[in-house]
């Protein structure tokens, strides 16, 4: 056995310790031909032996060899090989505290069974039968019975072994959680077993169905004399590529650095040259928002002075003082704000303005967050107004002198001095308390702890959170609007209906907020669809087919639900991700006439309906009503001559429709016959952008069920490049975890077909696993 000099083999070094001649006679080996004095001979202790031992490789049979691994440079490396995330591992001493207390929830009598295992430990569900292979094999270890589950100290070996600083240990364990029946081998089949987990462990469903032809790739290259199995010293060189691998990659991520470093323009190199850079970058780059949000602030705070100096100067201001004015300003800003946040909700008005030379300045693709910030300035104006006319107002008014009160404020309250109660109880005390009352309610419900159901309420309280909630409660601020009016009205010290302006703040957005819901011109009549077909993918993703509707009309990428197919298709598509109580019912209704695909696990599929008739048709599909569409940025995309399109999970949703339109334009220029047909569209209708970059970050392998019908297309009609694709997956545990030793192992075998995905690798230009380093969702 030949060796390599010290310090250029970073791979593991084997010393031949014993040789058997004859089966029947031992010549032992000359013990005085020591190792050299810097390398350790690490004999295997008897816990390794009973175990199959973690260092030493046995052969049995005549001629049986033994060799002892000595520590070399890959016992750095290997390291690295761990059960749990990278988060918990190395702070075990923390961490144990938390398994305490998950065991104390999960627990039953004091036992801990397999199913729950994975949870205690850490683990997520997706790696429940990972967990539960190592459960058994950790108790097959230490021998200990697990019919009835484990107790506390018992679930602290099983989490020692595999926290274990010692390498030996923690491979040792791996093996023996491959190793099923104990025989110090791996078969195929065990190989295969392992890699089925893995695949499961790391939402790779596809990759189930290839597992045989992977574990066989693996045994050719482990077991080159074909014995039908291997050892763990064999396993172990899985593990000393990767090291070899990361190891490359840490010098060149070094080396990048340094690049990276020297290639630091000028301008970012001090902290101060790098602030005033960043600062104008991102001036020049939000500067829409910026003279908006700007132009907002300033409104509001001359509305506030203007009023503050207004009441400063009338005669209510020497009975309440300063009060007074901050609660009139405060006043004047919820008027102007309460009128403004209706507009941010005129959305067929602002889809057309969208159309305008007004979006060039103005950021109508923000109004959501507009909408949001508005609502803050309404809490703000709000908790002035009230707070200073119930703590300071009504005190001044009712321990006010009553020959002053008469001289100054007699009026305004028909010559009758009011106590506390009488100011609560009158008409603009009761619709201010009303108001209060239904815009918390109305505001908390629209936090994101409760529209996304974040927040888990008792039965029948559960009701109040979700997205049907939200939308119930928004409906309310229709009493609200009705109560400033009537509040605006009915003021003490204001008598004279034109200096009454609340509604004069009021009519134009309420106006103009009516005739979009209720006139025929903007609201336009609810498009009756009939379903084609519905399909339920793996993710909780729902896909509706529709006819599409005459008349109808709209852009790639336009929402609330965003359209999937393009407006040059003859069916209306959209792909819904079941998130809320809204699509939760949504997709249960469909799936009530769903079935399973023939040969597919990732999706079901409702039986096309080509006559669209839903009164002869055997199966009954819901009504469908359509409005909109609706405009959201993504529409826009012609005015660009390169497209970089990024989508996260169902987010990738307007990108598909705007690849498909893209499409539609290169099937439309291989057919004349095609051309023929869309001849009407206008120039601009035609022009398209001449180079689209779609990346696609997602979690799950299955996701990529949901658009392969895209892809497909793509690749045959896309001869000339223009759409280039690059998708990441990132459920996948990076290098080094157990859960996904031997999937990296598969996927080194490959490089035409990408078995983490297994789309056509003629979809995509790039392909790529992230584990978090570039997006993490």
């Amino acid at each position: 056995m030949s060796s390599e000099k010290e310090g250029t083999d970073e791979s593991s070094k084997w010393i031949l310790e014993t040789i058997e001649i004859d089966p029947v006679v031992d010549v032992p080996t000359n013990n005085n031909n020591e190792p050299h004095e810097d390398m350790v001979l690490k004999a295997p202790n008897e816990a390794a032996l009973n175990n199959n031992g973690g260092n030493v490789r046995n052969r049995q049979g005549n001629g049986t060899t033994k060799m002892v691994r000595l520590q070399s440079g890959a016992t750095r490396g290997l390291k690295g090989l761990r059960f749990l995330d990278r988060t918990v591992t190395g702070k075990e001493s923390s961490q144990w505290k938390s398994i305490e207390k998950r065991f104390a929830e999960l627990s039953v009598d004091g036992k801990l069974s397999k199913e729950k295992f994975g949870t205690c430990i850490g683990m997520g569900a997706e790696s429940k039968e990972f967990a539960g292979e190592l459960y058994e094999a950790l108790a097959r270890r230490r021998k200990i019975c697990v019919a009835n589950g484990i107790t506390l100290d018992e679930v602290k070996v099983f989490w020692e072994d595999m926290t274990n600083k010692d390498l030996e240990s923690r491979l040792q364990v791996f093996f023996d959680m491959c190793d099923k029946n104990g025989d110090g081998r791996l078969s195929e089949e065990e190989v295969k077993e392992v890699i089925v987990l893995s695949a499961s462990a790391n939402k790779l469903g596809n990759l189930k169905e290839h597992a045989a032809g992977y574990a066989s790739l693996i045994m050719e290259e482990l077991d080159p004399d074909h014995q039908g199995y291997i050892e763990m010293w064999q396993l172990e060189t899985v593990l000393r590529e990767m090291v070899n691998a990361e190891d490359g990659t840490k010098k060149l991520n070094t080396k990048a650095q340094t690049l990276t470093r020297a290639m630091i323009p000028r301008k970012y190199r001090t902290p101060v040259s790098k602030f005033v850079s960043t600062t104008g970058e991102f001036v020049i780059e939000k500067w829409k928002k910026i003279w908006i949000i700007t132009l907002w602030l300033a409104i509001n705070l001359w509305l506030f002075i203007w009023k503050f100096k207004q009441y400063k100067n009338r005669a209510a201001f020497h009975v309440m003082g300063y009060c007074l004015c901050f609660a009139k300003g405060a006043a004047e800003t919820l008027k102007f704000n309460m009128a403004l946040i209706v507009l941010t909700m005129c959305r067929r008005t602002l889809t057309k303005l969208r159309g305008t030379f007004l979006s060039r300045i103005i950021p109508f693709d923000d109004n959501i967050n507009f909408h949001k910030m508005i609502a803050f300035g309404v809490v703000i104006g709000t908790l002035i107004h009230v707070g200073v006319h119930i703590t300071c107002d009504f005190p001044r008014i009712i321990s006010c002198p009553k020959r002053k009160f008469m001289r100054i404020l007699g009026p305004g309250f028909d010559y009758k001095q009011p106590d506390y109660w009488t100011l609560v109880k009158s008409v603009p005390g009761l619709t201010g308390i009303f108001m209060v009352l239904i815009m918390a309610f109305t505001f908390t419900l629209a936090t994101h702890y409760f529209r996304k159901s974040v927040i888990k309420l008792p039965s029948p309280l559960h009701r109040l959170a979700g997205f049907n909630a939200f939308w119930y409660a928004h409906h309310l601020l229709i009493v609200v609007y009705i109560l400033l009016i009537v509040h605006g009205y009915f003021l003490f010290l204001t008598k004279d209906w034109h200096k009454k302006s609340t509604w004069m703040y009021l009519v134009v957005p309420l106006v103009l907020y009516a005739f979009e819901r209720t006139h025929p011109f903007y609201k336009g009549k609810d498009h009756r669809v009939s379903i084609i077909k519905a399909i339920i993918y793996t993710g909780n993703v729902l896909a509706l087919y529709m006819t599409k509707p005459p008349g109808f009309k709209y852009q790639s990428g336009m929402h609330p639900f965003s359209i999937t197919s393009a407006p040059g298709d003859d069916y209306l598509s959209v792909h819904i991700r079941t998130l809320g109580d809204w699509t939760t019912e949504l997709r249960k209704t469909f799936a009530k006439t769903a079935q399973a695909r023939r040969g597919s696990l990732v999706r079901m599929e409702t039986k096309a309906n080509t006559s669209f008739d839903h009164t002869t048709s055997s199966v009954r599909y819901p009504k469908i009503l359509i409005k909109g569409p609706y405009g959201a940025p993504a529409q826009n995309y012609k005015h660009y001559d390169v497209l970089l399109l990024i989508g996260l999970g169902i987010g990738a949703t307007p990108m598909i429709s705007i690849l498909k339109d893209l499409l539609n334009h290169m099937k439309t220029e291989e057919s004349p016959q095609e051309e023929s047909l869309h001849s009407n569209q206008s120039d601009e209708d035609k022009k398209g952008p001449e180079r689209a970059y779609f990346y696609w970050v997602t979690r799950e392998q299955a996701s990529f069920e949901w658009f392969k019908g895209v892809m497909d297309d793509i690749a045959e009609h896309d001869h000339e490049g223009v759409i280039e694709m690059h998708n990441y997956l990132t459920s996948v545990y990076e290098e080094g975890d157990a859960r996904s030793i031997l999937l990296w192992k598969s996927y080194s075998y490959t490089n035409i077909e990408d078995p983490l995905s297994r789309v056509q690798p003629k979809l995509i230009n790039t392909l790529s696993i992230s584990q978090g380093e570039l997006l993490k969702e």
